[in-house]
């Protein structure tokens, strides 16, 4: 059991639900790291090499590949993500594994015309064995730290749980950069962000189902579990599980609709050391389930590790000594007046090299260029700890009042 965290209103319980259980797999860092090859990974990939070198080549009207822009303020860090589930597409159906994600919004799959190393190790969706595909003509770029994804779109039958997307638009990618995405678990990415996040992909995902009328209620959940086995959780459209966490409640108004972002009032540290509380606007902050970690400005982030005790490896991580977690000050998050604590156990990340246990901060360093920063992002740390809720109600006030008198 767990407390709650909802974005935007309050919810109620529905009497169908799109279930879908998430896996937990070894991130890529981890994989790279246990084959003793993180570091030579980290000196040749390092963020937008693909893009420094390769952007020129592609012509100045192709808006698509802009460098600039919200395009260019991706918050994904593939690297470490461990929380996946599956989809499928066409008829028959195509099965994927993808990353639900809160901080993007297009789903993207690899095509069979890929011709990318990453695309011969994942599933790639193959148009011309399904009797319900459809071409859309129009070709897509996305940017990401290690460069651009490209590809065309679609339209297709799309599978998510029990529900049953009609005319889904989609990217069918034709390349994908960078050697993350060879390691990758995962097939390809769905978003739940806010259209106005859209890469030009269409109506997302979660749109669809409302649109369609697919939903109860306008309602997604996410249930993970970072407790070391292979169950990651699950996602539930169109409602929440009343079983997964304590009550009452917790309704966050989100601030900018693109990413699910909220307003942070204050981060502490055992009481000792804060952040925001400078700002009588307090500090803005994105939830994202397509993040790992919980990051925040460098300044801020760097501080706190020195007060937890963290130090720095030559890869950028940072490293506390495992005899000392039950020892390390609790870490808190003021939301909407509402406290959410991790303590040391929580927020320490946890691995096994060569029959050695070693211990890394669960905080880094994200500096998210203005408009939309400085921020913090709330990853998979954060939300492994708490139930999470989106809801694009636009009456929220009135479905919070209602619900109040129900419980």
């Amino acid at each position: 059991m767990r407390t709650s965290l909802v974005l935007l209103a309050c919810v109620g319980f529905v009497q169908s639900l799109g279930r879908v259980p998430l896996s937990r797999l070894p991130s890529v860092r981890s994989r790279l790291r246990a084959a003793n090859q993180l570091d030579e990974f980290l000196r040749e990939h390092q963020p937008d090499v693909f893009s420094r070198r390769y952007a020129q080549c592609y012509p100045a009207a192709q808006h698509y590949l802009r460098m600039d822009g919200r395009s260019t303020e991706r918050l994904y860090n593939f690297m470490d993500a461990q929380f996946f589930g599956q989809i499928s597409l066409g008829k028959p159906e195509q099965n994927f594994t993808v990353v639900f994600d809160t901080g993007s919004t297009d789903l993207w799959v690899p095509s069979s015309y890929c011709v990318s190393q990453a695309c011969a190790m994942h599933h790639k969706f193959k148009a011309f064995e399904s009797s319900t595909y459809a071409h859309d003509g129009r070709v897509f770029g996305i940017h990401y730290g290690s460069g651009h994804l490209l590809g065309v779109m679609a339209r297709e039958e799309l599978k998510v749980g029990s529900v049953t997307v009609q005319n889904q638009v989609f990217g069918e990618a034709v390349y994908e950069p960078g050697f993350t995405f060879v390691l990758a678990q995962f097939d390809g990415v769905l978003g739940l962000g806010f259209p106005q996040l859209a890469e030009e992909l269409g109506s997302p995902v979660f749109d669809s189902m409302i649109e369609q009328g697919l939903l109860d209620e306008p309602v997604f959940s996410f249930y993970l579990k970072n407790n070391g086995s292979s169950f990651g959780g699950e996602l539930l459209f169109g409602g929440v599980d009343e079983t997964r966490f304590v009550s009452p409640i917790n309704w966050v108004p989100v601030t900018q609709k693109g990413y699910w972002q909220i307003r942070l009032d204050v981060v502490k540290v055992q009481g000792a050391l804060s952040f925001c509380y400078r700002s009588t606007q307090g500090c803005q902050a994105v939830v994202d389930t397509g993040t790992s970690l919980i990051g925040g400005p460098a300044r801020d982030v760097l501080l706190l590790q020195q007060f937890i005790g963290a130090t720095p490896t030559a890869v950028g991580e940072y490293l506390v000594d495992c005899v000392r977690i039950s020892s390390l000050p609790v870490v808190s998050f003021l939301i909407n007046n509402v406290e959410y604590s991790l303590t040391g156990e929580q927020y320490i990340r946890r691995e096994t090299l060569n029959d050695k246990e070693i211990c890394f901060s669960g905080f880094q360093s994200i500096d998210v260029p203005s408009p939309v920063g400085p921020v913090w992002i709330l990853g998979d740390v954060f939300l492994s700890q708490f139930y999470s809720i989106y809801d694009r109600a636009l009456r929220a006030a009135e479905r919070c009042s209602y619900l109040t008198e129900l419980r």
